[in-house]
Order: C-alpha cells, then sequence, then structure tokens
C-alpha cells in the first residue's frame, strides 16, 4: 500500500482526495506497490523560500520534489520513504494535475527530458 500524508498549509481549500489518488495511480502504473510519500499544499511565499533555498532560484514554483529512496532497495522490514511533493495550489490552479504528475515521477528517479515526458503523457 502507498500511504500519502497530505498537509495543506496553502492557506484554500485543495482537492486532497483526488490528489492522493492521483499520486496512487503514477506510483502504481510506475511500478511501486508500496511505500511512503508527503504531500504539502503550500502558499506562493513558502513555495518561493523552497525553490530559493534548494535550487537557488528566487521565484514560487508550481510542484518541487524532494526523493529519498526511489527505486533502490531498502533493507527488509523498512517502509521505502519515496519521498516529499510540495505543490503550491495558487501558482497551478485548476491545472494542479500535470505538475503533481511530473513531482511524482521525480521521486522515482525521472530526470527531465524525452523519458520523463513520454511517463507523463500517460496520466494525462
Amino acid at each position: 500500500m502507498i500511504e500519502v500524508e497530505v498537509e495543506n498549509r496553502s492557506g484554500i481549500a485543495v482537492d486532497e482526495d483526488g490528489a492522493v489518488d492521483l499520486v496512487r495511480r503514477v506510483l502504481t502504473a510506475e511500478g511501486v506497490e508500496s511505500g511512503e510519500l508527503g504531500l504539502a499544499f503550500v502558499s506562493p511565499e513558502e513555495s518561493r523560500a523552497l525553490k530559493s533555498e534548494h535550487l537557488g532560484i528566487e521565484e514560487a514554483t508550481d510542484a518541487l520534489a524532494f526523493p529519498i529512496d526511489g527505486r533502490e532497495p531498502v533493507p527488509a522490514g523498512l517502509p521505502r520513504q519515496l519521498g516529499d511533493v510540495v505543490l503550491c495550489p495558487q501558482v497551478v490552479g485548476d491545472a494542479w494535475r500535470a505538475p503533481l504528475v511530473h513531482a511524482v515521477l521525480h521521486l522515482v528517479g525521472y530526470d527531465h527530458g524525452h523519458d520523463m515526458e513520454a511517463r507523463e503523457a500517460l496520466h494525462r
């Protein structure tokens, strides 16, 4: 089972259930059957601060991914820690699905390019 811990710090209502469902569908399609993932909805200010801190770019962004285990082997008995996804609803608006898929694919090891684009196309 894929466990998704959701935290909404954005200050606006979001489709948490829809986002969790999409995360699970993407991971299942990628062959990930179990693991833990954090999903945080954040304000533009927090998004900007995170992007500045981690990427050195001073702007709010749609989504960020912070991978941990990816698809690497994990010791027996320990849960797979996929990592965290941060999504800014005020930046993405109603078009939140594509940035969420993109960030989840980063958690399982995809980088920007043809392979990422091909996997993203499967989830549109």
